[in-house]
C-alpha cells in the first residue's frame, strides 16, 4: 500500500503500464502521490487500483485531473494516439512528460502543441528496464524547459536514481537514442567475442566471467553473456533495433550511426531472424 501522502501532494496520472511503466506507476504509488491510471482493458489495471490508484474512464477524464501526467507507450504512433485524447484535455499549468523513446521532432511537434494550451512539456526517456523501475534507479534523460524539470522531478525521483536536464524539448530523446545504440552495439561486440572465444577452443562461460572483471566488459556484455542464446532476447531485440532505426533517422548518413548500426547488426540479426 502507498505510504502517506507528502505534504506538497502531486496529482500524477500515468499511461502504458506495461513491463517498465508499470513498476514506474507502482514506486509513485510507493512514495504518496495521488495516481490517476487509465488502460484500453480494465485487468490491466486493477493491480494499480487495489494499490490505491484512481482507474480513469477514459483518457480525457484522466487528462483534467492531473498535476503531471507520465506516458510510457512503446512508439511515435502509440504516443500521437495518446496525446490527440490526452492534450485538449489538460488543465493550464499542468505537465505532459513522454517516457516512451521516439523521435526527437516528434516531441518537439508535442511541446509546441502543449505551449498552446498553455501547458508544460517533456520529452523523459528512460533507462535500465521494469528492474531498475521496481528498484527506483531508473535514469530519466529530459528535455524541456527548466521550470518543467523543476516541476517534474520530484515525480521522477520516486522511480529514478538519476534525473538529468539536458536542454529544449527533444534533447532526452536524442540521448537516450544514442546510449540505446550503443547498449545495442555493446551487446553485438559481446556475441561477436564470445564466438571468437569459442573458435578458439575457449569455454564460453569461463570467458564471460573473465571479461565481466576485465578491461573488455560493458553493461552491454554482461547482459549478453547471461543469455542462453541472442534468441533469449527476443522482448528487448526488436526495441533496440527500433531505437538503431531512430538514430540513423535524426542523423542520415553520419559515420557514427553506421559504426554502432554495423557493431549491434550481427546479434539484432540473430535475436530477431531480422537485418537491421
Amino acid at each position: 500500500m502507498p505510504g502517506a501522502a507528502p505534504s506538497n501532494t502531486i496529482r500524477v496520472g500515468f499511461i502504458g503500464l506495461g513491463s517498465q511503466g508499470g513498476p514506474m506507476a507502482e514506486r509513485i504509488l510507493a512514495v504518496g502521490h495521488p495516481l490517476t491510471v487509465w488502460a484500453r482493458r480494465a485487468e490491466v489495471l486493477e493491480p494499480f487500483v487495489v494499490q490505491g490508484a484512481i482507474a480513469a474512464g477514459s483518457i480525457a477524464e484522466l487528462g483534467g485531473a492531473c498535476d503531471v501526467i507520465g506516458v510510457c507507450v512503446i512508439d511515435d504512433a502509440g504516443v500521437l494516439a495518446v496525446c490527440d485524447e490526452l492534450v485538449p484535455a489538460m488543465r493550464p499549468g499542468s505537465l505532459l512528460a513522454i517516457h516512451s523513446t521516439i523521435l526527437p521532432e516528434s516531441c518537439e511537434a508535442l511541446a509546441a502543441r502543449c505551449a498552446a494550451g498553455g501547458i508544460h512539456f517533456l520529452d523523459a526517456p528512460v533507462s535500465g528496464g521494469g528492474q531498475a523501475a521496481a528498484a527506483g534507479t531508473l535514469t530519466v534523460m529530459c528535455g524541456g524547459g527548466a521550470d518543467a524539470f523543476a516541476r517534474a522531478k520530484p515525480v521522477f525521483e520516486s522511480f529514478a536514481g538519476t534525473v538529468v536536464h539536458l536542454g529544449p524539448a527533444g534533447s532526452g530523446q536524442r540521448a537516450k537514442i544514442v546510449n540505446n545504440a550503443l547498449m545495442a552495439a555493446n551487446m553485438g561486440l559481446a556475441h561477436a567475442a564470445l564466438a571468437a572465444g569459442e573458435a578458439l577452443g575457449i569455454e564460453r562461460k569461463a570467458l564471460a566471467e573473465l571479461i565481466k572483471v576485465s578491461s573488455g566488459r560493458s553493461f552491454g556484455f554482461e547482459v549478453y553473456a547471461r543469455l542462453p542464446s541472442p534468441q533469449a532476447f527476443a522482448h528487448g531485440a526488436p526495441l533496440l533495433v527500433k531505437d538503431v532505426k531512430l538514430l540513423g533517422a535524426v542523423l542520415l548518413g553520419h559515420a557514427g550511426v553506421a559504426t554502432l548500426r554495423d557493431a549491434a547488426s550481427g546479434f539484432l540479426a540473430a535475436a530477431t531472424g531480422q537485418d537491421i
